[in-house]
């Protein structure tokens, strides 16, 4: 597996390189682990990708995404109506928010990292056991979901577990002993905030609080847990490349930075914060709120510490239906002031278009969206 310094591009067979590593089930981590010094060259991406690269502390320091407390949740109706408020405006602005006082107890939340460290922590040849490409069911872990896809690789690995629909949903005995436990724990608690976020955003819609679970965006859940290894060339290469995600996401990661958010023409470093999950609003949401909720792009950087970056990610999205049911904005924000923005598709349509368009930005968004002058007859 050759590897490459800046400014050195041999001619090679990138193909056969990505293979090798991929059959080798060493991973970014094992790579990591061995002491190199340079990336293989499959890692390294274009200049117009890294061009605008800036390491966490350069990145714009004056802005940051919002802190939402969920301490009022528990209070009046007064003050779930100033909530509703505050996160119907970062939904709007942002698309990205951080949430402390969330009722997941502090040990949870470190036990569930923890955990997923160790499974990444194990010796190369215990991991290998695990290792393979199984997207859609059950247990997949490896370096990048599109490592065969992509243009260029990108500096993680990944472990995965489908945890609903129920014809998807891992086996217990699937997911790796050494983090079990606090998997099926994480998922129980990240599925209640997830409820709670959902009322919310509902409400903030003006339609009923049960409506996005009525939707079914509570029935498709799927666990990531990254782990973002040391990178001796960090400016040749990212963590995961700037893209969107689908529904909404519940976000636990340590205190290792490296997660950017875009906001405007500017990348904005996301702080982690003891104790704090971030949550970010996916397209299907962006999709369905018509455009009153946003959906941005995000990236998240090589990781030049010597630590690893982890991060534990439950992503919640509309479960299979059927192909006769169609999804788009709700009728209830459709009117002649504010006119339709999509058209309608099922949630089949959707995922095939959003899995095919890889990790590059918002193009799913640009492929639902009607022409202008069908906005107001569709």
């Amino acid at each position: 597996m050759a590897d490459v310094d800046a400014g050195v591009t041999p001619a090679y067979d990138r193909m056969k390189e990505v293979k090798e590593f991929d059959e080798s089930k060493v991973g970014v981590k094992g790579l990591a682990d061995s002491g190199i010094t340079s990336i293989p060259r499959f890692f390294v991406h274009p200049p117009e990708t890294i061009s605008d690269l800036k390491k966490p502390s350069q990145a714009c320091t004056t802005k940051s995404i919002p802190v939402i407390d969920l301490a009022h949740l528990k209070y009046s109706p007064h003050e779930r109506q100033k909530l509703v408020a505050e996160i119907k405006e970062a939904t709007a602005t942002w698309g990205f928010f951080q949430v402390i006082n969330h009722g997941v107890p502090v040990s949870v939340l470190d036990e569930t990292i923890n955990a997923i460290r160790a499974f990444h922590d194990q010796p190369q040849e215990v991991r290998a056991k695990h290792y393979k490409r199984q997207e859609s069911h059950g247990v997949m872990y490896a370096t990048n979901n599109d490592l065969y896809r992509a243009k260029a690789a990108t500096w993680h690995d990944s472990l995965g577990v489908w945890l609903s629909p129920e014809k998807v949903r891992a086996k217990e005995e699937e997911i790796p002993e050494i983090c079990r436990k606090e998997v099926l724990a994480w998922e129980s608690h990240a599925t209640k905030v997830a409820e709670a976020l959902f009322e919310l955003l509902s409400e903030g819609l003006g339609v009923e609080a049960g409506r996005f679970k009525e939707l079914g965006f509570l029935a498709g859940k799927l666990l990531v847990g990254h782990c973002y290894p040391y990178c001796p060339r960090p400016d040749l290469t990212v963590g995961i490349t700037s893209h969107t995600d689908s529904g909404l996401t519940v976000l636990l990661q340590n205190q290792v930075a490296g997660l950017q958010v875009k906001h405007g023409d500017e990348w904005v470093n996301v702080k982690p914060i003891p104790g704090a999950l971030t949550i970010n609003i996916g397209d299907f949401i962006q999709i369905i709120s018509n455009d009153n909720y946003t959906s941005v792009e995000h990236r998240v950087l090589a990781n030049p510490c010597k630590d690893p970056r982890i991060s534990v990610v439950i992503f919640f999205n509309v479960g299979n239906r059927g192909d006769s049911e169609y999804f788009g904005p709700l009728e209830e924000l459709v009117s002649a002031e504010k006119p339709r923005l999509y058209r309608k598709f099922t949630v089949q349509e959707f995922h095939k278009n959003f899995l095919g368009k890889g990790l590059d930005s918002k193009s799913i968004i640009e492929q639902f969206k009607l022409p202008r002058e069908a906005e107001k007859s569709a």
